[in-house]
C-alpha cells in the first residue's frame, strides 16, 4: 500500500507540477507566485491535470481550506471540513481512485499531525489505526451468523414438506431422529417423525397407504409453491436488487462501479430469508453465491460504522473484498479458497495489507459459522470426506471419463441457458417472474418426489454420497 501511494504520489505531483507551471505562466496580475508558495506538495495531488478542477473547486478555495483543515478537532470535522462534492458519487456511475485516494492521504496527514497534540488525539489515532482491523472482525462475525441461520432455516423448510417432529417442531428431521436415539432416517423408523398424511389421519394402516402417499405428495408440492410463491414476492416487493447469484454485481462494485442500495440492509434481509426459501422449495440452485452477496452487504453496512471507510468508495472497497473472502469461507469452509478467490476474481484493487485483513476475516466467518455447527457434524460444510485409502491406476479411467463427461455437460447447459435467456427477454414471459418461478417450481416439485434421491434438496444428497460406505456404516442409499 505504501510503495503504491509512493508511486502515486510522484506521478500526481510531476503531473500537477507541469500543469501549474503552464498555468501560472500563463496567468495574470502577478499572483503566479505568492499561490505557489502556499501551496504543498501534497494539496496538489488533488489536481491531477486533467479535468477534476472543478470536482475539487479552484486554488482559492484549497488555499482557504488549508487553514481550516488543519484546524479540525477530531475524524467528523476531518471529513466535514472537505470540498464539498468529495467522496460523493452519483448511482450508476464510476468513483475516481485518485482523488478518493488522496483524500484519504490528507485525512491521514491530519491525524498524523494532530496526534502529538492530546491524549484524545492519540485514541483518534489509534482508532484510525485499527478501524480496519475491528470492522473486518465485524463483518466477519456477521457473514458467519447469517450463514449458520440460513443452512439452518433452510434445512428445517425443506423437511416440512415432508412433515414435521411432534414433540419438537423447531428440529428437522435428522435432529429430531437423533433426540428420539434413532439412527435410521425412514419414516416408518423414526417414531418423533410424523408425515403429513399421519397428521391429517389419512394414513391408518397398509389399506390406506396409496391415499397417504397422495396426500404427502399433494402437501410436498403445495409446500414447493407456497417457498416459492413467498422468495419470489419478496424479492419483486422490497428489493429486486436481491435476486441472482450477485457474484457478477460484486465484481461490478469492486471495479469503482456506483449501485445505490445494491448492498443496504433491505437488500441483506431479503436475500438471506429469499435464499432459504428458493432453496427449501427444491429448486435446482444453491447458496454458495448469494453467500458472497449476503457477505457483501455485511461489509457495506458496517463499514458505514467507520468514517474512514463509510465516507471514501476507494477504501470502502478494501471492506468490501475482505467480505467477499468471508463469503466463500462460509459457503466451501475455505478460508483460504475465500482469500484466493477474492485476490483473482472479483478485486480490482487488493493492496497487501488487504490480503491480511480478508483471511482475519475469513477466519473469524469460518469459527463462527463452526461454532453454530448448523449441520450437527462439528465441520463447516455438511459433507466433509476423510478417506484415506490408497487409489489405482486404472481408476483414472473413470476419472477421466467423469471429467469430459462433466465438460460436455456444462458446455451444452451454458448453450441452453444462454438460448433460454434470450427466450425470455424477447416473449412475454420475462413479464411475468413471479408466474415464471411458480411455473417451474411446480414441475420441479411434480417430478422430484416419486424419487426419493430427487426429492431431498441437493446440500443432502450431496452428503449421502459423499458418506462412508463400510460394511458397517448404514445410509439411506442402500
Amino acid at each position: 500500500m505504501d510503495e503504491f501511494y509512493a508511486e502515486t504520489d510522484l506521478l500526481l505531483a510531476d503531473q500537477a507540477s507541469m500543469d501549474l507551471s503552464t498555468k501560472y505562466r500563463s496567468g495574470a496580475n502577478g499572483t503566479t507566485e505568492g499561490r505557489s508558495s502556499t501551496v504543498s506538495t501534497d494539496d496538489e495531488l488533488l489536481d491531477i491535470g486533467d479535468g477534476r478542477m472543478e470536482a475539487l473547486g479552484n486554488w482559492a478555495d484549497l488555499e482557504e481550506m488549508e487553514p481550516k483543515y488543519s484546524s479540525s478537532s477530531n475524524l467528523m470535522d476531518t471529513l466535514e471540513d472537505l470540498p464539498s462534492g468529495i467522496g460523493q458519487y452519483e448511482d450508476f456511475h464510476t468513483i475516481d481512485w485518485l482523488r478518493d485516494i488522496a483524500r484519504d492521504r490528507m485525512r491521514h496527514r491530519h491525524i498524523t499531525k494532530k496526534r502529538q497534540e492530546g491524549c484524545w488525539e492519540k485514541v483518534l489515532s489509534a482508532h484510525d489505526a485499527w478501524s480496519g482491523w475491528v470492522c473486518v472482525l465485524l463483518v466477519g462475525v456477521a457473514a458467519g451468523l447469517c450463514a449458520g441461520i440460513i443452512d439452518i432455516g433452510a434445512t428445517w423448510m425443506s423437511d416440512l414438506k415432508e412433515g414435521i417432529c411432534k414433540e419438537a417442531f423447531w428440529l428437522n428431521k435428522e435432529q429430531c431422529c437423533w433426540s428420539a436415539n434413532d439412527t435410521t432416517y425412514d419414516d416408518e423408523g423414526c417414531s418423533q417423525w410424523n408425515t403429513w398424511s399421519e397428521i391429517l389421519g389419512a394414513q391408518t394402516g397398509k389399506k390406506a397407504a396409496a391415499g397417504g402417499y397422495i396426500v404427502k405428495y399433494i402437501l410436498y408440492v403445495l409446500w414447493a409453491v407456497v417457498f416459492a410463491m413467498l422468495a419470489s414476492m419478496f424479492v419483486h416487493s422490497f428489493a429486486p436488487y436481491a435476486c441472482g447469484s450477485g457474484i457478477p454485481e460484486i465484481k461490478t462494485i469492486l471495479s469503482g462501479f456506483i449501485i445505490r442500495g445494491y448492498l443496504g440492509k433491505w437488500t441483506l434481509l431479503t436475500k438471506s430469508v429469499g435464499m432459504m426459501l428458493a432453496v427449501s422449495a427444491g429448486l435446482s440452485l444453491g447458496k454458495e453465491g448469494p453467500f458472497v452477496h449476503v457477505a457483501a452487504c455485511c461489509g457495506n453496512i458496517f463499514s458505514y460504522l467507520f468514517p474512514k471507510y463509510g465516507s471514501n468508495e476507494a477504501k470502502k472497497r478494501e471492506i468490501l473484498s475482505a467480505a467477499a473472502a468471508a463469503g466463500v469461507s462460509v459457503a466451501f469452509g475455505a478460508p483460504i479458497g475465500g482469500v484466493l478467490f477474492s485476490l483473482e476474481e472479483v478485486s480490482y484493487y487488493f493492496p497487501l495489507k488487504t490480503l491480511w485483513r480478508s483471511f482475519f476475516c475469513a477466519l473469524a466467518a469460518a469459527f463462527v459459522l463452526r461454532s453454530i455447527n448448523p449441520f450437527g457434524n462439528d465441520h463447516l460444510v455438511m459433507f466433509y470426506v476423510e478417506y484415506n485409502e490408497p487409489w489405482y491406476l486404472q481408476e483414472l479411467i473413470p476419472f477421466i471419463f467423469l471429467g469430459a463427461l462433466g465438460g460436455l455437460y456444462g458446455s451444452f447447459f451454458n448453450k441452453m441457458n444462454i438460448a433460454w435467456c434470450r427466450y425470455r427477454k424477447n416473449s412475454k414471459l420475462g413479464q411475468y417472474p413471479i408466474v415464471e418461478v411458480l411455473g417451474v417450481t411446480l414441475v420441479t416439485a411434480i417430478l422430484s418426489y416419486p424419487n426419493k434421491y430427487t426429492r431431498m434438496n441437493t446440500s443432502e444428497l450431496i452428503r449421502q454420497l459423499f458418506s462412508r460406505c463400510g460394511a458397517e456404516d448404514k445410509t439411506m442409499l442402500w
